[in-house]
């Protein structure tokens, strides 16, 4: 029953990244493009951890915790460009 359930969630997760994927690339506007990219590793982040809990390794969680800090940092820096045109002040 978890292999079944795990594998659902695989293809539901690789499904909401193609189409954060799409919305980086289409994006309107650049707000849209930097929540599209937050969105997308936040999708990676889940994607590692089902990989994890269905192969077994405790290794995809620690490439997630690594994954989350550098979205994190990323998205933060992103943010901080647009509102001021630089990131170091």
């Amino acid at each position: 029953m978890l292999e079944t359930v795990l594998q659902i969630a695989l293809i539901a997760v690789a499904l909401a990244m193609l189409l954060s994927a799409w919305r980086l690339i289409v994006g309107p506007s650049k707000p849209d493009r930097i929540l599209a990219l937050d969105t997308l590793y936040i999708n990676t982040i889940a994607l590692l951890i089902l990989l994890g809990l269905w192969l077994g390794s405790a290794l995809y969680f620690e490439a997630a915790l690594l994954i989350a800090v550098m979205g994190f940092v990323g998205t933060v820096a992103l943010s901080k460009y647009l509102l001021r045109g630089d990131i170091m002040e």
